[in-house]
């Protein structure tokens, strides 16, 4: 497997899972743009577009930094452009970029509705939308969006459904647009982790310290992501894949590597399925349920 010379077009990529995965396919020497807003160092929150793209330079690959409001679609259309004019086309969107705030109805005030909605949902959709035609004459192209499998039970609606709605709307695209474009091979599946990931938005808003010992690093969801992106993506779409499944079906038995010094069981993550958490070899406190 290898992603060399490929061109990876990553929203909100500049820490995390995104920068997780930009890192993974760097090693190979792909093409990575970044496209998030972080162009100054934030008080709370690790890493810039810049930073991000040195990274990426010195594990192997070749970066272009893009300041880019997902929400603001010439600011898209002129990071795809850039993407195109710089690395010679797109093999690789990546959907990453996401807002959050688990509050209830009467205490999420609509501008912050708006938020999660524009970058979750219309975010992935415009994204996707305007990397397409450059996907479409690639030769393995792939669009994989950070979101959750489609399950419609009421616990993951009743306490943030604000929320949930704009996460299930990247979710929606998935599922509408591996359909859609699957005449052209154009591969679209989602990625959810099994477990919590130690990011920013679990020690700022989703428990804490103590969460984020029970979360495996953004490593595993960056190798799973690998795996996913370099399958035929005609015979790859649609999918809703959860990291440590991707990973164990690639031959993975140790996955202590994703969580070392843990002890105890990990935290599950938000919108697993059931089922999934009951045929898992791993551990799980159902901490999100």
């Amino acid at each position: 497997m290898s992603l060399a010379g490929k061109t990876l077009f990553i929203s909100g990529g500049s820490r995390g899972i995104g920068l997780s995965i930009a890192l993974r396919a760097a090693r190979d020497g792909a093409n990575v743009t970044i496209a998030a807003k972080t162009a100054e160092p934030h008080p709370k929150l690790p890493g810039t577009i810049y930073t991000a793209a040195e990274e990426i330079e010195k594990a192997g690959g070749k970066a272009l930094p893009a300041i880019c409001d997902i929400r603001d679609e010439a600011q898209v259309g002129e990071a795809v452009a850039r993407t195109v004019e710089r690395f010679g086309g797109i093999d690789i969107c990546v959907n990453n970029a996401s807002a959050i705030q688990l509050t209830g109805t009467l205490e999420t005030d609509m501008k912050r509705f708006d938020l999660m909605h524009q970058i979750n949902t219309r975010g992935t959709f415009l994204v996707s939308k305007l990397c397409i035609p450059h996907l479409k004459l690639a030769a393995n192209p792939h669009i994989l969006n950070l979101a959750p499998p489609l399950d419609m039970a009421a616990k993951w609606f009743k306490n943030h459904v604000a929320y949930t709605m704009a996460k299930f709307g990247m979710s929606m695209c998935t599922l509408g647009m591996s359909a859609e474009f699957a005449r052209h091979g154009i591969a679209v599946n989602s990625l959810w982790p099994l477990t919590a990931i130690d990011t920013a938005a679990v020690r700022n808003l989703l428990g804490g310290a103590n969460v984020a010992a029970m979360s495996r690093s953004p490593s595993i969801m960056a190798d799973a992501a690998y795996a996913i992106l370099n399958r035929p993506a005609r015979e790859t779409t649609g999918n809703f894949f959860i990291d440590e499944e991707v990973l164990r079906a690639e031959g993975v038995i140790d996955f202590s590597i994703y969580a070392p010094g843990t002890k105890g069981p990990l935290a599950g993550d938000f919108f697993v399925p059931d089922d999934v958490f009951e045929r898992t070899e791993t551990q799980v406190s159902r901490v999100f349920n």
